[in-house]
């Protein structure tokens, strides 16, 4: 956008001093690190991520690692800062926010305060930071080490801070000792929400917000009468303490919106039977749950929903589930529009007999098992959407999982960041489940840097996987469209028998398929059977393309079909050993892809909070700019190798708050990162948000590993400016 707030929050600055409010002076702030790519689908969620390792900071950089059990591997994007005494992460506010929620470690057995600073002032209470809930051990899981290392907290500013505007996080003396800070939300909150008319409030029933009394009778009360009455109970602003699971039927239940209205306990409801019509409408459920006891319901919601009922507008966070539903049928269900963290295990799993219901729109984070689930339990899960969702870094598990169950559509959801003992998107028949039946549909969804080296295995799991440990997956019909693998750490696509029995998969269709990087092969299969796989375009395969080898090894191998494929050629020919990612050489990309993406990437010189690494992660929203009123500025991406390259193409963000504007721009390219050659001499390239913001430059095939823009004028702002930068293979 254009950058004119960053002035303002200049000005504010300096009226605050002018005023003789402190206001924070900085040092130089360390190099940001390589963001890392980011990818579009998912959730429409009210708040903007920042990511630490993109922002200016004095602290020191933590991972990329993978490795289980490190602290890295559990951050968004693998990596994260770490800040000490007197040290800070500065954001910069991509839009107007009034709240920060920050997702934060801490080393075990601390607790304390992060200071927080808005336009240069610190604010007068800062972040509660603590590893109660961090440091998880699960022995009765094999394979499981000590995880769960993150956390979040949240805290409005009480004022409104403009687009552009700095907040920092930081060190203070009597703050905690020392915090690996992953990312922060920033949202801008509306007001209180108001009792409606004709609702009851549940304070005219005995509940007394934020003290330490319990409100569990007060809200029985105020539920039984609503109920009798035909009216929704409203809970005010307020933390309000429910020492005992609450029952709930045929009765709305309202708050004043998720930041306001606060459920304080380990099971909220619990439902041994409902018919219905349960609406759950704006408030958060935090919970105190800090190990995992799967014989015990700390969840959020637990049992059966019936009927119709909708759960729209929560936050919660610190339970063991968000919502588990079993203990009877419940059907046409609306869970949209939810934010589910911290859990100790599910985010939300419809444990048998859930039919033709509604998962979407829910963002989901550092959930220590799957993050959304169907387990067709004794009774199938049938004719339900899980639409729109986004699941990062799931600790144990899947982010999404089908467990049998028929007739069920999983489409337009992002898994990110996925970690051991689990993958992206698994479709199975495993735990027992109600077999897989009917027509099993997953479609345009994304997946990035899912999947991840299984511990008891020893080899990776796939980004989107196939499991027939029960019972051979035959008798469905399962079809994948529009599937995208960004950065998966081993293969994009799996198909095994978890059980080493070698029961055959059949009846998949996968078709039209985008796998950007993949740290070993495209597609790996471990058992017997017959797939389809059309129209997948690979690029960034570290090994091969295909690893055919059966277990046990007397069957027949996999019988791989399809047409229209490119980009991984190969098969693995040692059924007797695993390769290391990325120990293969390189396959070529194929022509006019995007080879820049993802890459090391540097300028010489840039804003804070809008780094270089911002113009190759595949998000349009996010920007490079460098100095202002300093041309000529440089932005160079380092492709790895030597490619062929004939094409470049330099976008701006698409929304139309950017003004059209022209830029002067050189095309360089080199072999040794030291002497260029120019591609294209410098010119003017018009970008205009009507058509979509976006310039491109052909030139002749060459083969560069360096690629770099010269910027020497923007008539839009005295800055170089882009959000991506695309190098297209010949």
């Amino acid at each position: 956008m254009s950058p004119a707030p960053r002035r303002r929050a200049a000005l504010l600055a300096a009226a605050l001093a002018a005023a003789g409010l402190t206001v924070l002076l900085s040092g130089p702030p360390a190099a940001a690190a390589t963001c890392p790519t980011t990818a579009s689908g998912g959730a429409s969620v009210p708040f903007r991520t920042v990511e630490a390792e993109c922002s200016a900071t004095t602290g020191s950089a933590v991972g990329p690692d993978y490795t289980q059990a490190s602290i890295a591997s559990e951050a968004s994007g693998r990596q994260a800062v770490r800040i000490g005494s007197g040290q800070y992460v500065e954001f910069t506010l991509p839009a107007a926010a009034n709240s920060i929620n920050v997702h934060y470690n801490i080393p075990d057995g601390s607790s304390g305060r992060l200071s927080v600073y808005v336009g240069g002032t610190k604010l007068g209470s800062g972040l509660s930071v603590t590893s109660r809930y961090s440091y998880v051990d699960t022995g009765f899981i094999t394979g499981s080490k000590t995880h769960h290392f993150f956390d979040d907290a949240r805290l409005l500013f009480g004022q409104n801070a403009a687009q552009g505007t700095k907040v920092r996080v930081q060190v203070d003396s009597g703050d905690v000792g020392q915090a690996t800070i992953d990312l922060a939300d920033f949202e801008q909150v509306g007001g209180a929400g108001a009792k409606p008319a004709n609702a009851l409030s549940v304070t005219d029933y005995g509940a007394t917000a934020n003290d330490s009394s319990d409100d569990t009778q007060a809200f029985r009360n105020g539920l039984s009468a609503a109920r009798s009455q035909g009216k929704e109970l409203f809970v005010p602003s307020g933390r309000f303490e429910i020492g005992s699971a609450l029952q709930i039927d045929q009765t709305t239940v309202r708050g004043a919106g998720p930041w306001y209205t606060v459920l304080h306990g380990n099971n909220i409801f619990n439902n041994g039977g409902a018919s219905g019509n349960i609406k759950l409408y704006d408030f958060a459920v935090f919970g105190d749950v800090t190990e995992r006891n799967d014989g015990s319901p700390d969840n959020a919601f637990h049992g059966v929903l019936g009927n119709g009922s909708v759960v729209s507008g929560l936050w919660i966070q610190n339970t063991k589930c968000g919502l588990w539903l079993m203990s009877g049928a419940s059907s046409n269900l609306t869970i949209e529009n939810n934010r589910i963290q911290d859990t100790q295990a599910d985010g939300v799993n419809f444990d048998g007999a859930v039919t033709n219901s509604a998962l979407r729109n829910n963002y989901l984070r550092n959930n220590g098992d799957d993050g959304l689930a169907l387990w067709s339990n004794g009774q199938a899960d049938s004719g339900n959407t899980i639409a729109n969702n986004t699941v990062v870094q799931p600790n144990l598990a899947n982010g999404i999982a089908l467990y049998g169950g028929s007739n069920n559509t999983v489409s337009g959801n992002l898994v990110q960041d996925t970690n051991a003992l689990g993958g992206g998107y698994l479709v199975a028949n495993r735990f027992s489940s109600v077999p897989l039946g009917g027509t099993v549909t997953l479609s345009n969804n994304t997946a990035l840097r899912a999947g991840a080296l299984d511990p008891n295995w020893q080899f990776g799991v796939g980004a989107l996987w196939f499991d027939a440990r029960d019972q051979a997956i035959t008798g469905v019909t399962i079809r994948v469209t529009g599937f995208t693998a960004i950065q998966s750490p081993y293969e994009a696509i799996q198909f095994i028998d978890g059980n080493g029995a070698g029961k055959q998969i059949q009846g998949v269709t996968i078709d039209g398929v985008s796998v950007q990087g993949a740290g070993t092969f495209v597609a790996q299969s471990q058992t017997q059977g017959s797939v389809s796989i059309s129209n997948l375009s690979a690029s960034g395969v570290g090994v091969t393309g295909t690893y055919n080898c059966p277990y046990p090894s007397s069957i027949p191998k996999m019988t791989f079909g399809g047409s229209g494929n490119s980009g991984w050629t190969g098969t693995w020919s040692d059924c007797s050993t695993w390769p290391a990612p990325n120990s293969g050489p390189q396959q070529p990309p194929q022509s006019g892809s995007n080879i820049a993406r993802g890459k090391a990437i540097s300028s010489s010189s840039s804003q804070g909070g809008f780094p270089p690494g911002n113009a190759n992660d595949g998000n349009a929203d996010s920007y490079w700019e460098s100095a202002n009123n300093a041309f000529p500025q440089t932005l160079t991406v380092d492709l790895g190798a030597a490619a062929s390259i004939n094409k470049v193409t330099l976008k701006l963000p698409p929304s139309s708050a950017w003004g059209a504007r022209t830029q002067t721009v050189t095309v360089s390219g080199s072999t040794d990162g030291g002497s260029y050659t120019t591609l294209v001499g410098s010119r003017g390239y018009a970008f205009d948000p009507a058509s979509g913001n976006t310039a491109s430059a052909s030139f002749s095939a060459t083969s560069q590993r360096f690629v770099r823009l010269t910027f020497t004028g923007n008539t839009g702002w005295p800055a170089g400016q882009v959000s991506e930068f695309e190098v297209a293979a010949s």
